[in-house]
């Protein structure tokens, strides 16, 4: 025998919103719709004060069934958690940046569709069956790799923070940004999956005097950096996926290098080609573009590993503390390109006194790191501040102390301490004091 489920009839919650917005003709009668009117009212009034006690829709019909969303998504309460860019940081949103919203997350991993996003000339739409990886140069055997043989290598599963070498750098000679997100969301941290790019080389084999690589992205842009032979046979990746899935488009479907620990730049995306040599090619990307030039007008070059560095997500300018004095719970994110991260410090008074926060969950190498610190806000005003050592030792720098060994021309590897102002009301800014 079977059931049949009669579609759910209209709550009488809905009923009496359609009839106050006159969607619904019932007796087309003055009288009644004033009267529904009013009870809608008196509806919303009881489920705002009363929410716990209140009959909702949600309890009383049944929902979607399991393939409204076969591929799932957000809750619709969820819809301001999104990637944001800045239109007038550059000329065309083809060659661009956007940014991770850092205050809406926790834990260590950014969801994909969050992963902030950086072009040189826009998202390559790329055909896995038709992608081929060349490596060529000083090998052995040049060699053109399909997919298919990608993925026939042994595979490894990795969990690396990726930084672009710009992000803090509208900080540099001062507070500008008014969000966590605008100011440090260049920024996520995923699992990655694929092969070792020491295996692909070892299949080609180098020879002797092969002590540089030149990946090159598949994209209208061409996209290339000189990478040292070390680096490369030491933990870089090939990967296909992240966090279990296939990677996006805008994060360079279907391949892209990986490598830990060194700015974004040099992670090529919808990598097609890899040219072994002796030296580095001194291209675009590596001389007028993403090098640091300091005071007296000359430039560092080669400024690969990121720097130690933390940042408190929450509260911040968009994340402001809502629920008045009392209980707090402070939270941010910590990460090194040199290894993990040994201790945050935390001061609540713009560094006079500083406490211990809390690292919690996974603490692994070149990996984002999440800290708590809880405390008791008694509503002063706070000059919130995060400083992060890592496990090299190295203690992230103040502004100040950063300026006096680079100068202000760079925008790129401010690591610096940054500083939050909270006022009475719980409202954040971006401020600057050391």
């Amino acid at each position: 025998m079977t059931t049949k489920l009669n579609k759910p009839e209209l709550s009488r919650r809905a009923l009496l919103k359609s009839a106050a917005a006159g969607s619904v003709t019932l007796a087309a009668s003055a009288t009644v719709t004033t009267g529904a009117t009013t009870a809608a009212k008196a509806l919303e009034k009881e489920t705002k004060e009363n929410p716990i006690t209140t009959k909702q829709d949600w309890n009383q019909v049944l929902g979607d069934g399991v393939d409204a969303n076969p591929y799932g998504k957000p809750s619709e309460y969820e819809k301001n958690v999104i990637r944001r860019s800045v239109p007038w940081l550059t000329a065309s949103p083809e060659s661009s940046i956007n940014f991770t919203p850092l205050h809406e997350l926790d834990g260590i991993i950014t969801p994909n569709g969050l992963c902030f996003e950086r072009h040189h000339a826009g998202i390559a739409e790329v055909d896995p069956t038709e992608h081929r990886l060349m490596i060529n140069g000083l090998v052995d055997k040049p060699l053109v790799f399909t997919m298919e043989d990608l993925k026939r290598f042994p595979r490894t599963n990795k969990i690396y923070f990726l930084e672009c070498a710009a992000n803090s750098g509208m900080e540099w000679r001062g507070a500008q940004l008014n969000g966590c997100q605008f100011t440090h969301g260049m920024i996520h941290c995923v699992n990655y999956t694929g092969v070792l790019l020491k295996d692909i080389l070892a299949e080609a084999g180098l020879k002797t005097n092969a002590k540089w690589l030149m990946p090159e992205g598949a994209d209208a842009s061409g996209m290339n950096r000189s990478v040292p032979i070390e680096k490369a046979l030491k933990d870089c990746m090939v990967a296909f996926k992240m966090n279990g899935e296939a990677l996006r488009p805008e994060q360079g479907y279907p391949l892209r290098l990986v490598i830990p620990g060194w700015e974004g730049n040099m992670w090529v995306k919808w990598l097609r080609r890899i040219e072994v040599g002796d030296m580095p090619w001194h291209a675009r990307e590596e001389t007028s573009k993403y090098t640091d030039l300091m005071e007296n007008g000359k430039a560092r070059r080669f400024t690969w590993e990121m720097d130690c560095k933390s940042i408190i997500t929450n509260p911040s300018p968009q994340a402001p503390i809502t629920h008045g004095k009392g209980h707090t719970v402070l939270t941010g994110l910590a990460w090194s390109g040199r290894g993990t991260i040994d201790r945050v410090d935390i001061t609540l008074d713009g560094g006079k006194n500083w406490q211990k926060a809390r690292i919690d969950g996974p603490s692994l190498d070149k990996a984002l790191h999440r800290f708590y610190f809880e405390f008791e806000w008694d509503g002063r005003p706070l000059l919130l501040q995060s400083r992060a050592i890592d496990s090299t030792g190295y203690i992230q720098p103040t502004k100040d102390e950063l300026r006096e060994v680079r100068g202000t021309n760079s925008i790129y590897h401010n690591n610096g301490i940054q500083t939050w102002h909270v006022n009475g009301k719980g409202e954040a800014e971006n401020v600057e004091i050391s």
